[in-house]
């Protein structure tokens, strides 16, 4: 194998080829003697070209070796032998699938450079409403639950006060974790407890959330997909430990536990149910909030905007349409304007879903 040093050209300020870095250049290159396909001297020029644009663009974005080589979609010791020139393969058809990698990367690039960032968090009146609620739920401490429609903004700020607040921990539910069990296991997650006796692991969490130094919250989100036998099983941690939790999610929440609910497992959460939020659609006051935020002034995109933001998805909806009507303005060198956030809600084709 030829054990030349390299040749290829580093950019001036584009990359550093020291020794110390995670990404130095090749000091040998692939042996291109004799006849062999796919390993002439035009592909050792590529290749020269490629090992420096690959090696910029992972030392750029703090990717190591191993995660350049699964986002090329290249076994990760055929990447290593490519990218060091010990190679012995066809080098053309691992150039292609780098190059066809380098071209993506700087598409992505150029798309994400016209993707507006969404706004922080906003404190919308339904944003304030929650946080009230969570700070009574963690100073009484008692049951609280927050159902509202998706998009309007619930989780954010269930997010945001977890974490601003000390001794609050949320969780996410899902159809996986909706057992009593599956529940406890995620709870251990999210409150780094270790206890691999399943029969322990209901106290081993009560005492993570008795012992925070102070009164604790438990916000648990998507909190429709648990079974009865769970939500119960929280209301044991409300009763026996001291803390406070949140039953945050859709209109099925406030369905359940309704006073048209009968049962004796019911009856023993409702009564210690100390406040309810309820949102069944967006306020027109938190939208024109989020339309301030992105900075949005003209009269008639504001009234697009609006209509589009009482639909099913809310608030969610304007941001996801703002940032495509943003994306294909800046390609036609246009503002956002009504007719481009028309375009974009009608390119989503999401209405009526």
């Amino acid at each position: 194998m030829n054990d030349t040093a390299a040749t290829s050209p580093t950019q001036s300020g584009a990359y550093s080829n020291s020794p110390n870095s995670g990404w130095a250049l090749p000091t040998i290159q692939p042996d291109i003697s004799g006849i062999r396909p796919g390993r002439s001297e035009a592909d050792l020029k590529i290749w020269n070209i490629l090992v420096t644009q690959v090696a910029r663009i992972g030392e750029m974005n703090g990717w190591s070796k191993s995660d350049v080589a699964g986002r090329i979609d290249m076994p990760t010791a055929t990447f290593s032998q490519w990218f060091s020139g010990k190679y012995d393969g066809r080098l053309d058809t691992q150039n292609e699938k780098v190059e066809r990698w380098i071209a993506a990367v700087e598409e992505m690039a150029g798309v994400s450079a016209t993707v507006p960032a969404s706004p922080g968090f906003i404190r919308t009146r339904t944003a304030g409403e929650i946080t009230d609620t969570l700070v009574f739920a963690q100073m009484m401490p008692d049951f609280v639950t927050i159902t509202a429609a998706a998009g309007t903004g619930k989780t954010v700020a269930c997010r945001q006060f977890s974490i601003t607040r000390p001794n609050v921990f949320m969780v996410t539910m899902s159809p996986h974790t909706k057992t009593v069990h599956g529940m406890l296991v995620e709870l251990a997650t999210a409150l780094d407890v270790t206890q691999h006796n399943p029969a322990k692991l209901v106290r081993a969490v009560g005492r993570r959330l008795l012992n925070t130094g102070g009164g604790s919250l438990l916000i648990v989100d998507e909190a429709q997909n648990l079974v009865d036998s769970a939500v119960d099983q929280l209301r044991h941690f409300v009763d026996i430990y001291s803390c406070g939790v949140a039953l945050v999610g859709n209109e099925e929440i406030y369905s359940r536990f309704s006073r048209h609910t009968d049962g004796p497992s019911y009856a023993q959460i409702k009564r210690r149910i100390g406040k309810r939020v309820r949102l069944a659609k967006p306020r027109a006051e938190d939208i024109n909030a989020l339309l301030d935020a992105w900075a949005i002034t003209d009269p008639d995109t504001r009234k697009v905007l609006t209509g589009i933001g009482m639909k099913d998805g809310a608030l969610g909806q304007i941001d996801k349409t703002l940032k495509l009507a943003s994306m294909t303005a800046a390609a036609n060198g246009k503002p956002v304007d009504a007719a481009a956030v028309r375009a974009a809600w009608s390119n989503r084709d999401v209405e009526g879903m």
